[in-house]
């Protein structure tokens, strides 16, 4: 955060993701409507696009699409697929660079042609029974076509079974329990399985059934099955609940989470810990950096009085911090940051770190610890494609060393993190260990879910980034209330990760946070207060959302805002503070 930050636009990765594969050729296109030769756009769902009759590369008709504004003239259709199968797809397209997918999976691209030419890629489904193919372009970049767009493979489910059961929903939870019901089935129906992954773990006659031996305060996520005769259905939605008993972190309700610049001024000036007012719930001291970027060695060097005038001894930093624990907030050490990249490579790595963190924490009395990893701290390797199973040992190294620390400081160990956007909700169309494009997407994925039940807050900054995919299958941009809205509920909701077949349960609600800049100079994306709290209210209240739905539906705990930074919000008169405090006091 020193910074601009990664300023990774979708828009460059999206170019290196080529994805181009031959399969065999299956049953029958799928498609209604695949050649426009309708002369309309029927069975299409498009957005400023038309048929036009030239020029095309068979028939009468072919698709024309014109991005406009933050629009790139998106054209889909959803089907109906069967689970675990491969399908092909291809389009004929020509003119500015056009984009041919399947949302959650992978895509393909052709730059500026003056001739059509052919796209292709193969998708394999995991546990889904539908599918959405989508073409577009991208912004303000022109006019594109295409023509006789195929995806091809076995459609809909096995006669006789039953349809799909409706998503389920939690609505009761214990500290060993969970209580989930669902929409019946239509078709003949003799009973339901619930599955945890593909685990069956209840069975029941009809639309409920309470899960039991779980554990206090985890995390599970559920799908529901019906059979009869024939054979299964396909598996409906997921649904994502916790069980009760987590232990009271004492941090309010809902909170405000701010770093402050404790080992440089960053242009904004340096702020004493004693003068961080008590509106701030946790302070994130930015930043712990590594000797080097594979060393594991952490180090926590206060800011220079040649750059910090005005800085404090150590004895007065630590006597502030014990005077806002007993106030009762937390403070925490950040690691990473902008020019803090940190690769756990080896066990020797992830040993120093355990150690090195741990003497920062005690030497300090902090809290605990805040994971801001950027850059190139996080990668896949290819071929590890299962977030719930990670292989790669940056990944793994990381998850051990931050399972030891909250061992070693007990329950009350503060644990949060800061990742980007290209690091989680990208997760749901590119997934970094698939071996194509950038192998950072989707990194932070198997961290948080290995350290979901020890995470206190995971505060994702909605801002220094491209246009992202929610779970709407639109691109959403940052700055305004929907980007917001959008980001978090695919954090409460939880999301399909890109073409693996896996499913990412989403968090409880009282983990999350939106990160923020505080001020236009803090980072790309600044929301204005006003459209912050629109966005909380939707999340927490579910009114004035727009035309967004929510997913997750809404989270009365959600756990407040995070922003980048304290030292940017004083230097711009503690807008930040003095607007969103109040108003997280006043939410229910």
């Amino acid at each position: 955060m020193r910074r601009s930050r990664l300023s990774v636009a979708l828009a460059a990765f999206a170019l290196t993701l080529s994805g181009l594969t031959a399969g065999p050729a299956q049953a029958a296109n799928l498609l209604a409507n695949p050649g426009f030769e309708a002369g309309s756009l029927s069975g299409w769902t498009c957005a400023n696009a038309t048929t036009v009759s030239t020029p095309v590369r068979g028939g009468s008709y072919a698709l024309a699409g014109t991005p406009v504004g933050a629009d790139y003239a998106q054209c889909s259709q959803t089907l109906s697929v069967q689970p675990n199968t491969t399908y092909t797809v291809s389009a004929w397209v020509r003119g500015n660079p056009v984009y041919l997918g399947i949302t959650g999976g992978p895509s393909t691209w052709s730059g500026n042609s003056s001739a059509y030419n052919q796209l292709q890629l193969t998708f394999t489904t995991g546990n889904q029974t539908s599918a959405q193919l989508y073409l577009h372009g991208w912004y303000g970049a022109g006019t594109y076509y295409a023509d006789d767009v195929v995806l091809d493979g076995p459609g809909g489910s096995t006669p006789g079974t039953p349809a799909a059961p409706g998503t389920p929903h939690i609505t009761a939870a214990t500290a060993n329990s969970l209580t989930l019901s669902w929409g019946a089935s239509a078709g003949t129906v003799t009973g339901y399985r619930v599955y945890e992954g593909n685990t069956v773990v209840a069975q029941a006659t009809g639309t409920s059934a309470t899960i039991g031996g779980l554990t206090a305060c985890t995390t599970h996520s559920y799908s529901v099955a019906a059979y009869n005769g024939a054979g299964e259905s396909p598996k409906s939605a997921a649904a994502t609940g916790s069980t009760s008993g987590c232990v009271d972190t004492g941090l309010p309700k809902h909170a405000l989470v701010g770093y402050l610049h404790a080992s440089f001024a960053n242009g904004s000036g340096y702020v004493r810990m004693a003068d961080v007012p008590a509106a701030w719930d946790i302070v994130d001291l930015a930043f712990g950096e590594p000797t080097s970027v594979t060393s594991g060695d952490i180090r926590f060097t206060r800011c220079p009085v040649s750059e910090c005038p005005n800085v404090e001894s150590d004895a007065d930093f630590i006597a502030a911090i014990k005077a806002k624990q007993a106030q009762g907030k937390k403070v925490v050490i950040s690691i990473g940051g902008q020019n803090g990249q940190v690769q756990l490579t080896t066990t020797a790595a992830r040993d120093k770190f355990v150690s090195s963190v741990s003497a920062i924490i005690d030497k300090y009395g902090l809290d605990g610890l805040d994971i801001d990893f950027e850059g190139h701290s996080l990668s896949l390797n290819p071929g590890d494609t299962d977030f719930r199973n990670p292989t790669t040992p940056v990944i793994v190294n990381l998850i051990s060393a931050l399972k030891t620390l909250k061992a070693k400081y007990g329950t009350g160990f503060v644990l949060t993190m800061a990742p980007e956007t290209f690091f989680v909700q990208v997760g749901y169309q590119f997934y970094g260990g698939s071996g194509t494009g950038d192998a950072r997407t989707g990194a932070y994925l198997p961290v948080i879910h290995a350290l979901r039940d020890s995470l206190t807050v995971l505060h994702v900054q909605d801002y220094n980034s491209g246009p992202v995919m929610g779970l709407d299958n639109q691109y959403h941009t940052m700055g305004g209330a929907d980007f917001h809205i959008a980001m978090t509920d695919m954090l409460k909701a939880g999301f399909s990760v890109a073409n693996t077949g896996q499913f990412f349960p989403g968090l409880r609600p009282d983990q999350i946070a939106i990160g923020l800049p505080a001020a236009v100079s803090a980072g790309n994306g600044y929301t204005s207060p006003a459209d912050v709290q629109t966005a909380v209210n939707c999340l927490v209240k579910g009114t004035g959302c727009g035309s967004y739905t929510l997913r997750g539906g809404t989270s009365p705990a959600l756990r407040g805002l995070m922003t980048w930074s304290i030292n940017w919000d004083k230097y711009y008169n503690w807008e930040f503070q003095n607007s969103h405090e109040p108003f997280l006091n006043s939410l229910p």
